[in-house]
């Protein structure tokens, strides 16, 4: 045991029960002091390393054929997976073994994104804190999607990572831990899990989180039950085209190559109970059509800010621009769909709430993103960049809060919550 082994060594039973997310530095420190304390069957060790050279670190509890492998953190704002990951390991050591199976949990994937949203985990976690931290990949810099073939893009380092482990450890099951800023709580699945819908009710029933009943995320896939969802096939036909979702080249379809099913959980920051609402919408024609010229007007507006972002600040913080630059491109598409198709269709409450959600989310990311890229640079005409983005930002985080009711959602619930669904595919599966 080296000298550090000996510092980190709990003198009391480890309490993996968290009252916050854990930084980066508090994920190794528990992910090690869980190793110590369950040497004959626990295992940490690092599986590879992100595009800036961070560690990606495999804790592993118990041996065994059958594995399940979990992976916290595939989207950087999005930090409770981590801490359900270290929570589960926590859980697993509590109890006995069980034979012949496995668990492998990749504690962040994206630890180069987590990094720039690492601000918010130091201080209160209030929704305008998180936000002046905000950062999220554009869509082809997250780990979890899988060049298109014939598209000549090599796979990130990070999805390397994960598609290894899945041909080394060919898990059963893979969950992907995620999370909503504003929301419901729901499941997509790349396969039926029987079972699992009904333990799936039970465990929001039991946090007191909302359903989301008719998800944004996956309009058109079949849903046996309230907030499950099965994943479309590899055509898509029934998906939408305004959004790049293409799940069969994720490393959620990557599973199945080996027979495994890939269950991805999402649960949500801030609880928004309108979404657990599946009836019809009195007003789908107006309040779509709203959110739809707000989503167009503000991302025009917010597109004449970002060209006045300055070349110093493009080439010190690439990836903040790319991420705006990504989000803002597919706002016009998104708005022409609501009008086009959902103004003349009769839609649930929840999908309703899900466009004008996303009718302050998108804004609202970019406003965030964009104050950060003009933080450092003065100037009349950055200044009034600023106040801009800031307004829209303030009337945004309003609109969310008053408008929606959203409501904090502690992180032990969150973590309870993802954790429990977690064990119960397992269980289902086994």
């Amino acid at each position: 045991m080296t000298d550090t082994d000996r510092r980190i060594r709990p003198s009391r039973p480890l309490d993996t029960r968290p009252a916050r997310y854990p930084t980066a530095a508090q994920t190794e420190a528990a992910a090690r002091r869980l190793a110590l304390r369950h040497p004959e069957r626990c295992r940490l060790r690092e599986a590879g390393r992100s595009r800036a050279g961070r560690p990606l670190l495999l804790l592993s509890v118990d041996r065994g054929p059958r594995a399940v492998l979990v992976v916290g953190g595939p989207h950087p704002n999005e930090p409770v997976g981590t801490a359900s990951a270290l929570r589960l390991a926590g859980l697993l050591l509590d109890r006995p073994a069980r034979p012949g199976v496995s668990w492998h949990l990749l504690l962040c994937l994206d630890p180069d994104g987590a990094a720039l949203n690492a601000g918010w985990l130091d201080g209160p976690l209030t929704m305008d804190r998180h936000y002046e931290h905000f950062f999220r990949p554009s869509f082809t810099e997250q780990p979890e999607l899988l060049p298109a073939p014939g598209s000549g893009l090599p796979p990130m380092p990070e999805s390397l990572v994960l598609t290894g482990l899945i041909d080394e450890l060919r898990p059963f099951l893979q969950c992907s831990l995620h999370g909503v800023d504003f929301g419901g709580a729901f499941v997509q699945l790349t396969a039926p899990v029987p079972g699992l819908p009904e333990q799936f009710a039970c465990s929001v029933r039991r946090a007191g989180i909302p359903p989301d009943v008719d998800s944004f995320d996956a309009i058109g896939w079949a849903s046996p039950a309230p907030g499950t969802y099965l994943m479309p096939s590899a055509d898509g036909a029934d998906r939408s085209r305004a959004l790049p979702d293409r799940p069969e080249l994720s490393t959620w379809s990557y599973a199945g190559r080996h027979g495994g099913v890939t269950a991805v959980l999402e649960v949500p920051m801030w609880a928004v109970e309108a979404v657990a609402d599946g009836r019809p919408h009195p007003a789908v024609e107006r309040t779509v059509g709203d959110a739809a010229r707000t989503l167009r007007e503000r991302a025009e507006e917010l597109s004449g800010l970002l060209a006045l972002v300055p070349s110093h600040a493009r080439a010190a913080h690439g990836e903040l621009v790319r991420a705006a630059e990504f989000t803002l491109e597919v706002c016009p598409a998104v708005a022409d769909e609501w009008v086009a198709r959902w103004c003349a269709e009769p839609l649930t409450v929840s999908r309703v709430t899900a466009a004008g959600i996303v009718a302050a989310r998108i804004p609202l990311r970019v406003a965030s993103m964009l104050l950060r890229l003009l933080a450092d640079t003065g100037g009349p005409a950055v200044e009034a960049a600023r106040v801009r983005a800031g307004a829209v930002a303030a009337e945004s985080l309003d609109r969310l809060r008053a408008g929606f009711g959203a409501q904090w959602v502690p992180v032990r619930t969150q973590v309870a919550h993802q954790t429990r669904t977690v064990l119960a595919a397992a269980d289902c599966l086994l």
